[in-house]
């Protein structure tokens, strides 16, 4: 009775000699089907392309297998693979805690960072903290909740309405951007921004040597005699 004992399976294709049938779907290096052949004359025709054999289909039968440079197939995969990470959107909720009394610099203060998050396209959870008496005035942090999201309407909207946890009221904003937007607005922002950094070191010596070259043909003013 066989028994798996552990140990990790690979999840890389069969290439080369390590294909173990006597016949497969060849598959050529543009696409093209070339049809069923003895596994011999597939790596002969590797080897003349000076490419690899690589079992794409195992399950089919017989088997499909491809000539490819495998090597360069494989970087171009953890490539692809690394951009799609790099690009993949991750939901995230920043928080930001106000008093429901805050002063009026302290309050444009923190707008100011909702206002960010939600530019980044990130959810804002907005959490209003009641100490003393100031729990028996919940209306005041309703309001404050309120003005708020009027404030930054055109950038987010209320996912969550205010509600009382305790001693705290809570409301959800989120982003009408979405975050791939977001990333992709921010990137085209920097790079647009590199460029023109880029531009104003090229034109400055240009600048220079016109002004220097204005100055050389400009006439000198000679004292004019009593």
């Amino acid at each position: 009775m066989w028994c798996y004992r552990g140990g990790s399976i690979s999840a890389e294709p069969r290439i080369n000699d390590r294909i173990r049938v006597p016949e497969v779907r060849l598959v050529g290096p543009s696409g093209e089907q070339v049809g069923i052949v003895p596994l011999a004359k597939a790596l002969e025709l590797a080897q003349e392309y000076d490419l690899d054999l690589v079992e794409v289909a195992a399950t089919a039968r017989p088997p499909v297998c491809k000539l490819m440079d495998y090597g360069k197939f494989k970087y171009e995969s953890a490539m692809k693979a690394r951009e799609a990470r790099k690009n993949q959107a991750h939901t995230v909720i920043k928080e930001m805690k106000l008093r429901p009394k805050i002063d009026p610099h302290d309050y444009d203060t923190k707008k100011g960072h909702v206002v960010r998050f939600l530019k980044q396209g990130d959810k804002v959870k907005i959490t209003i903290m009641f100490r003393g008496r100031e729990q028996s005035r919940p209306e005041l942090g309703f309001r404050l909740l309120q003005r708020l999201a009027s404030d930054v309407e055109d950038l987010g909207f209320i996912e969550s309405n205010p509600k009382q946890d305790g001693r705290n009221m809570i409301m959800v904003l989120g982003p009408h951007k979405k975050k791939t937007e977001a990333m992709a607005e921010a990137r085209e922002a920097q790079a647009a921004r590199k460029a023109g950094s880029a531009k104003a070191h090229a034109d400055a010596p240009a600048e220079a040597e016109a002004e220097a070259e204005a100055e050389a043909e400009s006439p000198t003013e000679t004292p004019s005699e009593a």
